[in-house]
């Protein structure tokens, strides 16, 4: 009979897919009800980047389409009754001229904010600058609009002994289904009370943000495993790519832009075999100096920090890659570009921005790689002539897309090193290179496709090493070699130019050497 019901099953699931309004009403539908992404995600069982997905253009598919779709109905028909049976508002007027500033802010284009979009908050969050409760988010953070509202926690008063501001609310609001109000009359939990008489600023000790998720997740896994710390990390680390997606979604909350985390993509950015490879060249430098100075002399292997946490500062593009041809380039825009590359005559004392590459003429290369050529042969450097930009694959790019995501794993990395914490540090640096290594085709990551941010991202690494050695080179060191992401040979005193440290912005010693002309070895001695 098992043959049968899987027949069936399949039987079950040929037919007409369930229909799905325009892309464009769903979100209405969501935003309409005051649900968010996290809420909406966390029932249909999938991301809130997939999600995402789904409000921006991509179809889900299978059993995921047909409860989507069920969502959407319902809403719609609680959205229509809603609106036959809500009665006509009284007229009333405006408590005061503070209440009505508070709630045109959101769109005043005078209010100082640029684009920032200012949420409204149903129940009051710790404000990021004073810690007392506050009505909005700004910029995906809690905070008070005016300086007045916003007073430093050391001067006021006990937070027992003042009354908590009412959240702003939008007028004729939609009540979210399935989140009945609590009744006025319930009673506070009794360490609610005592929480409240303490300084405002700890209500950011509670487990909410990013860097709680990752303490939260080493906790709960070294309990599991009975404090065994090989055990624990090893869970960690496999768990990594999911886990840096839900970190990805915390941090992007309230955020300006959505992660389309599907979106359409040339065949340039597509593997043209199962094993092989897309069309994009990386600039990944693996280069050795062919003569070193006359003389002996000690080399030292630099080591460069969390290549690739750093690299996530990018310009990431943010729609639809759309294809140009002839134009000059635009900085407000990022993706691949295909470039006739300019001579290299520094060979001798310094890498090919392009890398090593065999084969002249054309080739596809990232945004990273483009600016950096632009700017040597820009009037600063002058190392080589401009590129030649026959067309591209562009969008429109922001620099911080991915900020808050970085700066939450730049802080967990910064805390476990200063805590000799090596769980938690071996699980940061899986959580960031498992995103990038993970955003191509690959069958560990479904919720995310996009190989350009994944080739960005890398070139960029790349670039930043090439900048530390020309760095190097004009302070007056030699450079030896140049590998990768993150490995720098140099001959001279290196501490004069690089800060030694475990942080981001700091090197640390991977090897030392010792190369010249009567020794037999060279750079290759040593590793």
């Amino acid at each position: 009979m098992s043959d049968f019901d899987a027949i069936d099953s399949l039987l079950d699931a040929v037919g007409p897919q369930a229909e799905l309004p325009a892309c464009d009403v769903r979100r209405e539908l969501r935003e309409r009800a005051r649900l968010s992404k996290a809420q909406v995600a966390r029932a249909l069982g999938v991301s809130p980047s997939t999600l995402s997905g789904w409000e921006s253009g991509r179809d889900p598919a299978g059993e995921a389409r047909a409860k989507y779709a069920y969502l959407l109905d319902g809403l719609n028909a609680k959205l229509a009754t809603d609106t036959e049976n809500r009665p006509e508002p009284a007229e009333q007027p405006m408590a005061s001229g503070a209440a009505a500033e508070d709630v045109t802010s959101t769109s005043s284009p005078g209010s100082g904010r640029g684009e920032d979009e200012v949420e409204l908050l149903a129940v009051p969050e710790p404000c990021v600058l004073c810690g007392r409760p506050a009505g909005q988010r700004v910029a995906g953070f809690a905070q008070h609009l005016t300086p007045a509202d916003c007073r430093p926690t050391a001067t006021e008063a006990p937070a027992a002994e003042q009354p908590a501001p009412q959240a702003p609310q939008a007028p004729h609001a939609v009540q979210a289904p399935h989140a009945p109000q609590a009744p006025l009359g319930t009673a506070r939990p009794a360490g609610a009370a005592a929480r409240s008489r303490g300084p405002a600023r700890r209500a950011f000790q509670e487990p909410s943000g990013p860097v709680d998720l990752i303490r939260e997740a080493v906790q709960g896994a070294l309990g599991e495993h009975q404090g065994d710390v090989d055990a624990a990390t090893a869970a960690l680390v496999k768990r990594a790519i999911p886990d840096a997606m839900r970190l990805l979604d915390v941090t992007r909350k309230g955020a300006r832009y959505d992660v389309i985390a599907h979106p359409w993509i040339p065949d340039i950015l597509k593997k043209q075999t199962a094993r092989g490879a897309d069309q994009i060249w990386e600039a990944r430098p693996k280069w050795t100096r062919h003569e070193l100075p006359p003389g002996r002399h000690q080399v030292t292997a630099l080591d460069i920090n969390g290549a690739y946490l750093s690299a996530l500062k990018t310009h990431l593009p943010l729609g639809r890659l759309e294809h140009s041809t002839g134009l000059a380039h635009d900085r407000r825009r990022s993706g691949v570009h295909l470039i006739t590359p300019p001579e290299w005559e520094h060979e001798a004392v310094l890498p090919n921005p392009i890398g090593q590459r065999d084969e002249p003429g054309p080739l596809w290369v990232t945004e990273p790689t483009l600016r950096l050529l632009l700017r040597l042969s820009g009037p600063k450097h002058q190392l080589c002539d401009p590129p030649q930009i026959h067309e591209s694959y562009t969008s429109g790019a922001t620099e911080n897309l991915l900020e808050k995501f970085r700066i939450a794993l730049k802080d967990a990395r910064d805390t476990a090193i200063e805590q000799g914490d090596t769980v938690t540090l071996e699980y940061v640096k899986a959580m960031y290179s498992k995103f990038v290594s993970t955003m191509g085709e690959s069958n560990y990551n479904r919720e995310l496709y996009r190989p350009d941010w994944m080739h960005l991202i890398r070139s960029q690494a790349f670039a930043n090493l090439w900048l530390k050695a020309l760095k190097a080179h004009d302070e007056g060191l030699a450079v030896v070699r140049a590998m990768g992401t993150d490995e720098l040979h140099v001959i001279g005193d290196w501490r004069r130019v690089f800060a030694e440290g475990r942080a981001v912005t700091e090197v640390k010693v991977k090897d030392t050497y010792t190369a010249g002309s009567d020794v037999a070895e060279h750079a290759d001695e040593g590793e």
